[in-house]
């Protein structure tokens, strides 16, 4: 493996060749027309600590701004951690500046062959000559690095919107699928013999979900306080269709009219729960939903796993995830402990559909 990377090398040489302009620019300024070849240990002396000082900056500019990055809360560069970069950077950068060019028209002016008759002033000139050249590499590289920021956010954000889509439809084609109806119509048949009124109660909560989910398929976020109702149906659905073998139940004491979570997204854990588990009236499944605070709802339940031919691809969970991610930065927690199975999900504020469209736009 190369010590450095292509992109470094890549990097470097791009920065080499900006420096180089930087300063034959500047000296054909300060000499006024005159060649800007001339090889002396003036040229030399300038030309080493240009070089050096620019590479500094740039280099310790990159540094602060990963690092920056790293310890923001929302992994971006904005004005307050942009001022901070330059403050840091400056104060790093100004005394390095002064001490190579003190050495030099000072200490080593002799070997430089600075021979002037105002060493301070030439100090001056060349030390703020310095600042300003520093000054607008770290204003350039900032803008660089919001610039990449700003369309990696972009192509995130495409990326996402596209997972979350993905997602939106597997739900939808899931529940509306032959697998599902025949399962509800086997359930109903059976029903209709043995109990009418509540196979005419079953036949309400299966409009009821279908009517959900149609008139739901173009959002991907829905009110708590209706993806609760929906979940209320195939709830009874369930409990209807496994006769006792489950245990359901809800524990909400937040107003759900202030929160939206992905659409469908309770009612796929629910399911997970119940696909990937065994149960029977003996040992029933337990499956809790709670939301105890404004954080989050947590779907749990103990664990019975079945045994499984090949391993779970969690492409329900991940699809969650994704979803979730397109809205915020906060994650969905997954825990396994004590014999449970443990789901975490945010709940976002109402109006969090609306911010992240102003920040992809």
């Amino acid at each position: 493996m190369s010590l450095i990377s292509k992109a470094y090398l890549k990097k470097f040489l791009l920065r080499f060749f900006v420096v180089n302009v930087i300063y034959f620019l500047v000296k054909s300024t300060v000499n006024h027309g005159d060649t800007i070849t001339t090889i002396d240990p003036t040229s030399i002396f300038y030309y080493c600590s240009a070089f050096f000082l620019l590479m500094f900056v740039w280099e310790t500019n990159d540094w602060l701004i990963r690092k920056e990055i790293r310890s923001s809360r929302d992994k971006t560069l904005d004005l307050n951690n942009g001022i901070k970069i330059i403050t840091i950077n400056m104060a790093m950068f100004l005394p390095v500046a002064a001490l190579i060019y003190y050495l030099g028209i000072f200490e080593f002016n002799q070997l430089c062959e600075i021979n002037v008759d105002t060493p301070w002033l030439l100090f001056r000139i060349d030390f703020i000559r310095a600042i300003l050249l520093a000054f607008v590499v770290i204003i350039y590289n900032l803008f660089y690095y919001s610039l990449k920021q700003k369309k990696e956010m972009e192509n995130r954000m495409d990326k996402l919107k596209k997972e979350a889509m993905t997602s939106k439809y597997k739900s939808l084609k899931n529940q509306i699928s032959p697998h599902f109806l025949f399962n509800s119509l086997n359930t109903l048949t059976s029903l209709m013999y043995e109990d009418r009124d509540l196979a005419s109660d079953f036949v309400s909560r299966l409009a009821t979900c279908y009517r959900y989910i149609l008139d739901n398929r173009e959002e991907d976020l829905v009110s708590l306080e209706k993806e609760l109702s929906f979940l209320d149906s195939f709830i009874f659905m369930m409990n209807v269709r496994h006769e006792g073998a489950l245990c359901i139940t809800t524990h909400i004491s937040i107003d759900p009219k202030e929160f939206v979570i992905p659409t469908l997204s309770l009612q796929m854990l629910v399911e997970n729960a119940i696909k990937h588990n065994y149960y029977s009236k003996e040992k029933p499944l337990e499956i809790s939903i709670i939301a105890t605070d404004t954080n989050s709802i947590i779907v749990q339940n103990n664990l019975h796993l079945r045994k499984q031919k090949e391993a779970s691809t969690q492409l329900g969970l991940q699809n969650i995830k994704n979803r979730y991610s397109f809205y915020t930065n906060k994650e969905v927690k997954i825990e396994t402990e004590n014999g449970y199975f443990k789901v975490a999900l945010p709940l976002l504020s109402k109006d969090i559909k609306e911010i992240a469209m102003t920040k992809a736009s």
